[in-house]
């Protein structure tokens, strides 16, 4: 019961990321009509926000330490952040140390603005064009931004640490009445499946409950009606384009803990997400989401070592072997809307 348990836990952080790019994609295809294979470099960026801002925090100058010289009797120097300076060294040393958790705030606007001008400088020309084109074009970007990424900052990962508070793991088993050390989990995937679950949450209430969401619901449902309405539905297309973005990015930006950032993590992640919405259901946001973690549990299933015993290979293949069956048996996937994709 406690590897059941243990798997679970695993299949719900994989299927945090999962769920949070697929949303994003569905998101964009529901409301653009547009299969955005550009859509796991925003996720790339994202996390390379939680990097830059690392990097800005800790920029450091050179003072002298008092009464502290070496051999030849010069003075020793030590490396000082600048942010030491504006807030003190405590508190300065603590903004470091969230720096993960503060790159949401400089990921938000950086998205937007990244998405809003993919958007209308490029994608928006390809809306009439076949899906094929549009898989090409978004591919191809995503290209040219993972070779730009890897231009600046290299192509080795780079470790991006969680805050101090939550380095180690937590006692889950005795939380739930196992043993005390059965079920040992990081608290950092923990706080990454609660952030998922609060941005999904935020992503559906705004849609549900707010008037620019229930139109932009209304435009995606029926695009012209809407425009007849005299209501400007691009303008808001426009809007989720970049509100779709900044939600990648902020699933990179809480990843970067879990998996140092890289100039391919973007690619890593799409193709399985790709996969998530088309077995949710293309244009279905609660099936892009259901499809996430459960997609994710099975993979954290099929990696355990007795079904790899039994079955070699099979944690690299299973998402495709159960997209493969669902797609057989319900081709417009576990949730999809009729005429989706079948023009």
């Amino acid at each position: 019961m406690d590897a059941i348990i243990l798997q679970i836990l695993n299949g719900l952080d994989k299927g945090s990321a999962y769920a949070l790019i697929a949303l994003g994609l569905t998101l964009i295809f529901g409301t653009l009509g547009v299969v955005n294979f550009a859509h796991g470099a925003l996720f790339m960026i994202g996390a390379f926000c939680a990097v830059t801002l690392s990097r800005l925090l800790s920029l450091s100058h050179k003072v002298e330490i008092p009464g502290a010289v070496d051999f030849l009797g010069n003075p020793q120097m030590r490396d000082v952040p600048y942010i030491y300076e504006f807030f003190g060294e405590n508190l300065g040393a603590t903004i470091i140390d969230w720096a993960v958790p503060l790159s949401i705030l400089f990921a938000i606007p950086v998205m937007i603005a990244i998405g809003v001008i993919m958007e209308r400088g490029l994608i928006k020309h390809f809306y009439k064009r076949p899906h094929a084109d549009q898989i090409l074009v978004t591919f191809g970007l995503a290209i040219v931004l993972q070779e730009i990424i890897k231009y600046y900052y290299g192509a080795n990962p780079i470790p991006t640490p969680a805050p101090s508070a939550f380095v180690g793991s937590f006692d889950f088993g005795a939380l739930i009445g196992f043993d005390p050390g059965t079920i040992i989990y990081p608290y950092w995937r923990l706080v990454y499946f609660a952030f998922a679950a609060v941005i999904i949450g935020a992503v559906f209430a705004f849609l549900q409950f707010t008037t620019f969401g229930m139109v932009v619901r209304a435009g995606m449902a029926d695009r012209e009606t809407v425009g007849l309405l005299g209501i400007n539905i691009d303008k808001r297309f426009t809007i989720m384009f970049g509100l779709a973005a900044a939600v990648a990015g902020l699933a990179g930006v809480m990843y970067t803990p879990i998996n140092s950032p890289n100039y391919h993590m973007g690619m890593d992640f799409l193709v399985l997400s790709f996969v998530v919405v088309v077995v949710g259901g293309m244009g279905s946001l609660p099936g892009a989401v259901l499809a996430g973690f459960l997609l994710g549990i099975l993979e954290s299933f099929a990696s355990m070592r007795e079904v790899i015993a039994i079955i070699p290979g099979i944690n690299q293949v299973i998402i495709y072997l159960v997209a493969i069956i669902i797609l057989l048996t319900r081709p417009r996937g576990l949730m999809g809307r009729k005429g989706v994709m079948e023009d």
